[in-house]
């Protein structure tokens, strides 16, 4: 008897994180898809990375990762079908977890992480991660984006 009530306690506390956690599985999906999407295709190496992602973070350990895979493919579709709309869509996902400055960093650090899947991150990338950090209230600099650096990119590209 006490085996199948510590079966039901253990499943009702997994369920528990994973309701609890939803949210963010969500935002970060949609953030990582903001990256990835940003150059009009999304890579392979992307999609490995978001695997890692989903294997290695805490938060989202207790999701399949087939969830947060689909949640990313959702994501991505959007933008690369409307960008605008798209773009829209995954911020308003994001920003309904991003009051706590700690949880909007740590999204900026996925979508670092994405950028840098394929050893590199573009002008392209490293725009829209200064964008995020301006829309969602966090600081580039202080998380190691160089926003002057970015402008001399740009110019130097232009």
């Amino acid at each position: 008897m006490s085996g199948i009530l510590d079966n039901l306690k253990s499943f009702f506390q997994t369920r528990t994180v994973k309701e609890q956690n939803r949210p963010f599985l969500e935002a970060a999906m949609a953030a990582c898809a903001m990256v990835s999407a940003s150059e009009g295709e999304v890579s392979f190496a992307d999609r490995i990375r978001v695997d890692q992602i989903m294997e290695t973070l805490t938060q989202l350990k207790v999701f399949n990762p087939q969830e947060g895979v689909d949640l990313f493919n959702h994501y991505t579709a959007l933008i690369l079908a409307s960008p605008k709309k798209g773009r829209e869509a995954a911020l308003a996902t994001i920003r309904s977890i991003t009051s706590d400055i700690e949880t909007a960093e740590l999204l900026i650090d996925l979508c670092l992480a994405v950028s840098l899947s394929d050893g590199v991150t573009s002008l392209v990338e490293h725009i829209e991660i200064v964008s995020l950090c301006g829309l969602i209230g966090v600081d580039p600099e202080k998380i190691g984006l160089d926003t002057e650096q970015v402008l001399a990119r740009f110019i130097a590209a232009s």
